[in-house]
């Protein structure tokens, strides 16, 4: 008795299998790509996170952690006090030196015009000038004879509008004070809006130093935790972000950027640094400070002191990592 053959497959029934097979096969490859997706999502959240959770577990960590909610739970009681109105400008520049403790008697004989040159500080998102209460009495006590600050409402919902508003207040203390060109330090979206504002609304020409702590330069994804007009553009790859990338010619200030490994609200926390090919960026990392802790640091108000600081007559560098001023092309008499 002959063994029956199994039945070769014919054409019309081998073209069924593939046609059937071939969406399967698609469906398979795209359900590999999207695992692979996840998967180097993941991996990355994970690093962030864990870089984080790395930076908590040190006691450094914990202490910062400490710190974070001390001064939160100051500020909070402070707030109502940030909103009184624009206070007026603060001032301890005068012909009598004597009566000044030691460190502001130095400034103001070594570089009088580094202790007028006047400082503006911008908050972050819902909150008020009260953020830099620590900060403003450090500028002062090492020196610096003009140091203010401004609101904006805690309903603003556009970055660019805030910068306009910001550009008025500049042009403001420029009139008040005969001082060309400023300092501004921004904590939080107040550096984006100074950002914005110097790079995209001419400010270069009125602000030397731009100085950001905690600021969310490349996004940052908490913001898809909150929807608003607002949020949507502090979110990676935005449209504002877009175009703040955007080429800045010849644009004459210099950014120092502070961010940390231990901010809670930048997400991931390398995203607060600045990476602009046609700017001046000096980029400082700190480990284990707080988002909201950032304007009160010791190391951070010693920083901007310095930065501001030690720049001679002639705009030449004295320290390290502070950019030389470029003088006026000279005009044929």
């Amino acid at each position: 008795m002959s063994v029956p053959r199994p039945c070769r497959p014919t054409a019309l029934s081998r073209s069924a299998s593939d046609a059937a097979s071939r969406p399967l096969g698609l469906v398979g490859r795209l359900a590999r790509q999207a695992l692979g997706t996840v998967k180097g999502a993941t991996v990355a959240a994970n690093d962030v996170v864990g870089g984080g959770a790395r930076a908590l577990a040190t006691p450094t960590g914990l202490v910062g952690a400490a710190v974070e909610v001390a001064w939160v739970t100051t500020h909070l009681a402070l707030y109502p006090w940030g909103l009184v109105e624009r206070q007026s400008l603060d001032t301890q520049l005068g012909y009598r030196v004597e009566h000044l403790p030691p460190i502001q008697r130095g400034l103001l004989i070594s570089d009088v015009e580094a202790a007028g040159t006047p400082i503006l500080l911008v908050h972050g998102m819902v909150d008020n000038r009260s953020i830099f209460t620590l900060l403003r009495l450090g500028l002062r006590r090492r020196g610096f004879g003009r140091v203010t600050s401004m609101n904006y409402s805690p309903f603003t919902a556009d970055v660019r509008v805030a910068a306009a508003r910001l550009a008025e207040e500049v042009e403001a203390l420029v009139a008040e004070t005969g001082y060309e060109r400023i300092h501004v330090v921004g904590h939080s979206m107040g550096g984006l809006i100074a950002r914005y504002y110097v790079t995209r609304l001419g400010g270069d020409e009125r602000v030397h130093t731009l100085v950001t702590l905690g600021t969310p330069h490349q996004g940052t994804y908490t913001a898809y935790g909150w929807h608003s007009q607002l949020t949507k553009q502090l979110r990676p790859g935005s449209g504002l972000m877009r175009e703040l990338d955007q080429p800045v010619p010849h644009c004459a200030t210099r950014f120092v950027v502070y961010w940390s490994d231990l901010d809670q609200m930048i997400f991931p926390q390398r995203n607060a640094g600045l990476e602009h090919p046609d700017l001046s960026v000096r980029n400082i990392g700190l480990h284990a400070v707080g988002h909201m802790s950032l304007p009160i640091l010791g190391s951070v108000v010693h920083g901007i002191s310095t930065t501001l600081a030690h720049l001679d007559h002639d705009g030449h560098t004295v320290t390290p990592g502070v950019t030389e001023l470029r003088p006026e092309p000279s005009q044929a008499s």
